[in-house]
């Protein structure tokens, strides 16, 4: 009678994915002077923002708030002692969190961008799934925005690149996963320093996220990370924030399903297996109606050479099984599975040749 209970529990997640997309958790680490406002402070509203944070970090927090199609869902912010030596009190809390988007004090240093973009990369290595925004830093991973825009004025008031990653961070919080956030305007932003198209192309290309000035408005180039070495493992979709955001949402969905519905459950037997197949399938299905995956190019299945690999390791003479045998065999505790999907991009670049 298990098929039913996991099958629904992956399914009805699927069913809250888009909804879930629309609204991201920021978490801010700030430095302030003022008494009684260190340590924690969750909000999921601008009017939650402290009122005794200085001006500047209220600023920073209620810019976070401002999001892009919509607003961040939460916002976490740890707020440290003005003299602080470093991040790393906030980075531990932060360990233990649930967030898309880290974004350091609104005069982060080169120093302080380091630590954030070091503790982005070991978390994702440990198949955690934060990301940053961090002002100039050239990281060259996918879990790294390098946000290098300068100049940025808002009104009558001037913004350095580190003070402004705090709305960019919000933006991307903000933004579906049926769209991008590329060419996403900020309405409050009056100008920023000027490029010309080949200096946008080249800092796009060199995995900088950017604002420019289009004649009327100011507005994202194209929303891309700080990745820009390609490998077998990594294509050019790794690049694109919103590819990196549907995996990102999907690694911790079915992280925490598997570990919630299936972990220490069920004997580790072929039929169990494939009842987590199914289950897993269910859930790539409801994504494809939603539009996060592409209809029709979703599969998941035993991975027959990691689990002929295994048992191989173990001593076990596989030359003479067959596939089905392979799938079949007990393979201990572990569960070795593979899958392909597609994940739809958005309409970026459109070349229209008009004669007459």
């Amino acid at each position: 009678m298990g098929l039913p209970n996991i099958n629904i529990s992956f399914k009805n997640v699927a069913e809250t994915a888009l909804r879930r997309s629309q609204r991201g958790i920021v978490a801010a680490i700030l430095k302030d002077s003022a008494a009684g406002t260190a340590g924690t402070h969750i909000m999921t509203d601008e009017s939650q923002i402290p009122a005794d944070l200085s001006a500047v970090n209220k600023d920073y927090l209620s810019k976070i708030f401002i999001g892009y199609v919509n607003k961040p869902s939460k916002v976490i912010a740890y707020v440290l002692a003005a003299d602080a030596k470093d991040l790393s009190a906030a980075l531990t809390y932060m360990a233990t969190q649930k967030l898309n988007y880290l974004v350091g004090p609104s005069d982060c240093t080169a120093d302080e961008a380091t630590q954030i973009s070091t503790w982005i990369k070991e978390q994702r290595a440990d198949k955690r799934t934060p990301k940053a925004v961090l002002p100039k830093a050239v990281a060259d991973h996918e879990g790294i925005i390098n946000f290098t825009t300068e100049d940025i004025k808002v009104g009558d008031t001037n913004y350095s690149t580190a003070a402004y990653c705090g709305r960019v961070a919000g933006l991307l919080a903000g933004t579906p996963l049926t769209v991008s956030c590329t060419y996403a305007v900020l309405p409050e932003v009056t100008d920023v320093k000027r490029l010309t198209d080949t200096e946008k192309d080249v800092a796009v290309d060199a995995g900088q996220f950017i604002l420019f000035h289009d004649g009327e408005k100011v507005k994202v180039g194209r929303g891309v990370n700080s990745l820009t070495t390609i490998t077998n493992t990594k294509n050019a979709s790794f690049k694109k924030i919103k590819i990196m955001e549907a995996v990102d949402m999907m690694q911790d969905d079915l992280r925490l399903l598997t570990q919630d519905n299936y972990i220490g459950k069920y004997s580790n037997v072929y039929d169990n297996k494939c009842l987590l197949i199914t289950a897993i399938k269910e859930y790539f299905t409801q994504l494809e109606i939603s539009g996060v995956l592409t209809s029709g190019n979703s599969s998941v299945e035993i991975d027959v050479s990691a689990q002929e690999a295994y048992l191989k390791a173990q001593g076990t003479d596989v030359s003479g099984m067959t596939e089905q045998k392979i799938k079949t065999a007990d393979t201990g505790s572990r569960v070795f599975l593979k899958g392909t999907v597609g994940i739809p991009d958005t309409i970026e670049d459109i070349n229209l040749d008009i004669t007459f």
